[in-house]
């Protein structure tokens, strides 16, 4: 009998040991959220801010994922450009993997499902306020290696409507995986700001990135 396991139950180990991920801290793997970022207008910025303050505000009685999702997700990928054209949206997307080694089958569901055409353009984990973003970052990653176009990057974003770290994924002869540093609205100033840069520039190469492969 198949093992059905949770793909909220994964572990960096597991992602290691049943599909040999690894961790890179060679800079140059993801270099899309550290340079070359688009400016947002003033506009932009006050919105942001309103995103912020209410977040701020809402946290103090305890954030669940699907306020996290209301209050902060949605407004940013409105202003990300991705309610529109080429990109969709799905919530709640189904997907399992059978490992090899010992045959036990992950299964989860994506949160929120960024894609053009058939390329998977970006996939997003949140979690309730409460929790830290490497607590999400395995079941995120695992999501992410699931991207039917394998020859692709694979780009994610874990949140928890406080905290925000991007993730990259190459899946090549050697898998390995990349992080941008966490933003966090803990910071003085505004992190959105920088979150709504890199979601643009991620959306302007997702783009630009061939379907075949």
């Amino acid at each position: 009998m198949v093992q059905v396991v949770a793909a909220g139950d994964l572990e960096f180990i597991d992602l290691e040991t049943k599909f040999g991920l690894a961790r890179t801290f060679d800079n140059s793997v993801f270099p899309e959220w550290q340079g070359g970022l688009p400016a947002i207008t003033e506009v932009e910025q006050k919105a942001l801010d309103r995103v912020r303050n209410q977040f701020l505000y809402i946290v103090k009685f305890g954030a669940l994922e699907e306020i996290v999702k209301m209050v902060v997700l949605s407004p940013l990928l409105d202003l990300a450009g991705f309610y529109e054209p080429p990109f969709r949206l799905r919530t709640e997307q189904s997907v399992e993997l059978l490992t090899e080694d010992d045959g036990r089958l992950v299964r989860g569901r994506i949160d929120v499902l960024v894609f053009n055409e058939l390329l998977w353009a970006l996939v997003i984990e949140s979690k309730r306020s409460d929790y830290g973003v490497s607590a999400a970052l395995p079941q995120g990653l695992f999501y992410m290696f699931c991207s039917p176009k394998s020859q692709q990057p694979a780009y994610g974003l874990v949140t928890t409507g406080m905290d925000f770290v991007f993730v990259k994924l190459l899946r090549d002869d050697q898998p390995r995986y990349a992080l941008s540093r966490m933003y966090t609205l803990i910071n003085p100033g505004n992190d959105l700001y920088d979150v709504l840069r890199v979601l643009k520039r991620l959306g302007h190469e997702i783009v630009q990135s061939p379907i075949d492969g």
